[in-house]
Order: structure tokens, then C-alpha cells, then sequence
């Protein structure tokens, strides 16, 4: 009777299917493990965006996430039925191949890569229209529109764009730094006299330098230092000039999200050409660990979009976008199945 008992459990589980959603990111990967219905766990690995880190790296915190999560989750990784993978560029064609080729060395196919914020959109609005403002260690906006036309802004890489990001926080934090060392007279002597601010020695203490010269030497350096690890003291700083870089950042993320909602859904005082339904309210959520870590951020942004365009609507919770990556693994199980 035992046995007949043991069979008819592991026959119900057999038809249990198991699906993964992962958000590979510049400073962690977060897998998690679902079944139809629900999630069975999460695992947080390091990062995995192949641009920042290479494809070792991103390989090595890939492999760690979905076993920790596996495990976790009392499932074996073979056992997975649809795996949906969303990162930052990861899906340019050579990126999502490389992706696709980390994850085939321990989960069955089909695995999908498509792009960060395809995954955050998911999670903020399921197929619905919004606007999602992706603020971590790059930033972009992206959104939807009720005839399903999608639109973003921003996230052309560290170098050139991201505003208001982590990384975009970070050299903004530098900057101004220098810029009131050259008002003081402090920049003479490269900062070695005198007496430093809080966030001075926040950042100092980050990158292990001592002195002003040294930090820009540091900034300067080829290839160019992790300006995101600045981001967490300029986060927790109470002088000026961090509350100063912080509420440019809020501003800088209202503006790419203005951009997407009225090439998506018109301007209150102009129509857009592309545009010809109006729309009374517009949905809009934030994710990432700017918005999550630096509430000014968050008050800023909501406060400078509620200027520019009163028919934003902001969520007040942090989206994870892991669980839009999961559902679209859900998704795309079922359509090949149906």
C-alpha cells in the first residue's frame, strides 16, 4: 500500500512543469523557480551582464543563481520546462546566443533572452499599457500602449547615456566633488589639506583613495573604474552635494519617462502625429536598486513627472522584474504547447 502510495506522488509530480525567469543584471542575477501557479523560490547570484563583466563572469553568477534557486525549489534544473532569461542588451543576437550557451550547459532548451526591460514591463503591467522606468546600474524607460506599439528612451550605455543610474549617480558624484574643490581652493594642493565632507570620505573610502588628485586619476583611469559602487554613499549621504546629485538623477528619470509617454500616448498640450486616441491617466512603475535604495530618488521622480505630464499615474512599489521573466516563461510554455 506504501509503495502504491510512494508511485501515485511521483506520478502526480511528473506532471507538475517547472519553469525558471532570470533577471541578469550589472550587480546581481536573481533567478526564480516557478510552477504554474506560483513561485517555489529565489537565489541571488552575482552579475551576469556580459557587456560589464565578460562572459565568464556572466556565466559563472548564471549557473550559480538557477542551481541555488533549484535547489531551493526541491527541483532538479533538468526537470524545467521553459526558462526566460531578460538582461540589459542581453537581447542583441551575439549577446542572447552567449546567454543561451551558459544556460544549455546545465537546463534543458528552449531557453528565451529578450531584453531587461521587456521582463520589468511584464511584471509592472502583464500585456498591458504603461510606462516602466528601469533605474539600476544603467538606466532606460520603456512602455506600452493600448494598441500594443512600444516605445523607449535612454540606455544607450554607460559612456553616453543611463541618466540617473547608478553609474550616472556615481560620476555626477565625482564631478561635483571637483567642481567644489576648484570653488574652495582645495584642488591646488589636490585635496590632501583640509578638512573633507562626509561624502568625501564615503567615496574616498569606496574606491581606496586618499586624496582629490588621487580620485581623479582614479576617474580617469583606462579602462574606467566602477563609478556604480559609488552609488550606495552618495545613496546615504546627508550633505549638500549628495542630495543635490540625487534629485538631478530623479529629474533625469522623469524626463525619460516624458519622453515615452508622449511619443506613446500624445502630449496634454499638442497631438502626436503617432498618437490619436487620448488618454486620461497613464500607468507608470520604477524598478531597480537606485529607486529602491534612494527614496529623494523616488520623491524627486514622482514629483517631476507629475510636472511635466499630470495624467502619471506612479505606482509607489518597487516592480521585480524576475517575476515578469518568470511569466513570460509561463507564457511561452503554454503557446507551444497549445
Amino acid at each position: 500500500m506504501l509503495e502504491i502510495k510512494v508511485a501515485a506522488k511521483l506520478a502526480a509530480r511528473r506532471k507538475v512543469s517547472y519553469y525558471l525567469g532570470i533577471d541578469g543584471g550589472g550587480t546581481k542575477t536573481t533567478c526564480a523557480a516557478g510552477d504554474d501557479r506560483q513561485v517555489l523560490a529565489t537565489a541571488t547570484a552575482g552579475p551576469s551582464n556580459m557587456v560589464r563583466v565578460g562572459e565568464a563572469k556572466a556565466r559563472e553568477s548564471l549557473h550559480q543563481a538557477v542551481r541555488q534557486a533549484c535547489a531551493a525549489a526541491g527541483i532538479d534544473p533538468r526537470e524545467v520546462a521553459h526558462t526566460c532569461v531578460g538582461g540589459s542588451g542581453a537581447a542583441r543576437p551575439e549577446l542572447a546566443a552567449a546567454v543561451r550557451r551558459a544556460l544549455t550547459e546545465i537546463l534543458p532548451v528552449p531557453i528565451t533572452v529578450v531584453g531587461d526591460m521587456e521582463i520589468a514591463l511584464e511584471a509592472a503591467f502583464g500585456a498591458g499599457p504603461g510606462v516602466i522606468v528601469i533605474a539600476g546600474t544603467g538606466s532606460i524607460a520603456f512602455g506600452r500602449n493600448e494598441q500594443g506599439r512600444t516605445v523607449r528612451a535612454g540606455g544607450w550605455g554607460f559612456a553616453i547615456s543611463d541618466e540617473g543610474s547608478a553609474h550616472w549617480i556615481g560620476r555626477a558624484a565625482v564631478s561635483a566633488l571637483l567642481r567644489a574643490a576648484d570653488m574652495t581652493g582645495r584642488a591646488s594642493d589636490g585635496g590632501v589639506t583640509g578638512e573633507n565632507s562626509r561624502l568625501e570620505d564615503a567615496i574616498f573610502k569606496a574606491w581606496g583613495v586618499t586624496s582629490l588628485a588621487d580620485l581623479a586619476r582614479a576617474a580617469n583611469s583606462i579602462p574606467p573604474p566602477d563609478f556604480a559602487a559609488l552609488f550606495p554613499p552618495v545613496a546615504a549621504g546627508d550633505d549638500e552635494l549628495a542630495q543635490q546629485v540625487l534629485t538631478q538623477a530623479g529629474q533625469e528619470l522623469a524626463r525619460l519617462a516624458v519622453v515615452v509617454i508622449h511619443r506613446l500616448f500624445g502630449s496634454p498640450g499638442a497631438a502626436f502625429p503617432e498618437v490619436s486616441v487620448p488618454v486620461a491617466a497613464i500607468k507608470v512603475a520604477m524598478t531597480g536598486g537606485v529607486f529602491r535604495h534612494a527614496p529623494l530618488v523616488r520623491q524627486v521622480f514622482y514629483s517631476e513627472l507629475r510636472r511635466l505630464d499630470g495624467r502619471a499615474e506612479v505606482q509607489p512599489q518597487i516592480v521585480e522584474p524576475v517575476e515578469g521573466a518568470l511569466r513570460f516563461a509561463r507564457r511561452m510554455a503554454a503557446q507551444k504547447t497549445g
